[in-house]
């Protein structure tokens, strides 16, 4: 197997998952894409994470060297063009569910560092500043929070938050009966729109949900709303967002994942001018906390999501039927927060 994207922990886990396995693994930091898939040469599978890019020109290249198996260290498969994969006689498995709890409670972290200004609050200790304006939060308790996307991730949101005394709004096409039975409404989405406090993101990246949180929803959204995604980055219009932050329709945002992340995330770019003009300037924004595609980087998700990847391919290599295989009929997408995107592989996690 030939892993692309992989970091040092991700190799960490990897290595030792396979001890119960005893796959050969060879290892690429590269990303898979057009000019790198020539390194997969000779391996009957490739294991890839989410800025691989694996579209039709990929997937035909690495069948013609005998590749008969794409392995996603990830829930979203957005990246793959599964139809293509299949007409190559490709198998795709991902790991579904590694851990939703990591994602969630990320979520809330970003809620309650932005409601108390943690950020601004650790740089002023550090230079012996311990003046208290500007910083000033508001309680949680009461408050109206609306999570887009009840799946896995969403429901333990769901449960949280319910945990804090808010009144929690639901929106998904499929009503999940954790969610009821947790206290959770389903509304629609313009009513969690206009109603919510706090919107935080959970859903998958669709046609229909790429730029759900557009300048025409956020008109419709409360003013200073604390918006959250650490879902995919293209569901948020980001240069509406700016605009809405310069309005104070926005007064809160957190952000895990952005629409053009691939060429930023998971790289140390401290020594260089960043060149996406709209990122850089959401950071100068006080509002806003970015964390760098993390929300599920926690010991628990890795272990798990190196253990089912290797069991994917074991199962795979081995003739049996793979749980975890993702076919073209889960392009109508997922309720699980998980699903597919037909959106650039660069514009979402």
């Amino acid at each position: 197997m030939a892993s692309f994207s992989t970091k040092s922990y991700d190799r960490e886990f990897l290595e030792a998952s396979n001890g119960r396995y005893g796959h050969e693994l060879t290892f690429y930091e590269a990303r898979l894409c057009h000019e790198t898939a020539a390194l997969a040469r000779g391996f009957p599978a490739v294991c890839v994470f989410v800025h691989d890019v694996l579209d039709a020109k990929v997937l035909k290249e690495l069948s013609r060297h005998d590749t008969r198996l794409v392995a996603l260290r990830s829930a979203g498969f957005n990246n793959v063009d599964v139809v293509a994969a299949k007409k190559l006689g490709m198998k795709v498995v991902r790991v579904p569910a590694y851990s939703p709890d990591a994602v969630a409670e990320h979520a809330v972290m970003l809620m309650l560092a932005l409601n108390r200004s943690v950020h601004r609050a650790y740089a002023r200790v550090r230079e012996g500043n311990f003046n208290l304006e500007g910083l000033l939060g508001f309680d949680l308790r009461g408050l109206t929070v609306g999570v887009v996307g009840t799946g896995r991730i969403g429901a333990v949101v769901v449960r949280i938050m319910m945990g804090f005394g808010c009144e929690v709004l639901a929106c998904d096409p499929v009503r999940n009966a954790e969610v009821e039975t947790s206290g959770g409404k389903y509304v629609s989405l313009t009513e969690l729109f206009e109603k919510s406090d706090i919107i935080t993101l959970h859903c998958p990246l669709m046609p229909q949900t790429c730029h759900i949180v557009d300048a025409e929803a956020l008109e419709r959204m409360k003013d200073g709303v604390m918006l959250i995604n650490t879902s995919r980055g293209a569901l948020i219009d980001t240069e509406a967002v700016i605009e809405a932050l310069k309005s104070g329709r926005v007064g809160y945002l957190g952000l895990d994942v952005y629409e053009e992340e691939a060429d930023l995330f998971y790289e140390d770019l401290s020594s260089q001018v960043i060149q996406d003009d709209v990122f850089a300037r959401l950071l100068t924004m006080p509002n806003v906390i970015v964390t760098g595609h993390q929300a599920f980087f926690t010991r628990n998700a890795l272990e798990t999501i190196s253990d089912t990847t290797l069991a994917n391919i074991r199962d795979v290599e081995e003739g049996r039927e793979c749980p975890n295989e993702v076919t073209p009929d889960l392009l109508a997408g997922s309720p699980d927060g998980t699903g597919p995107s037909v959106c650039p592989p660069n514009r979402g996690r």
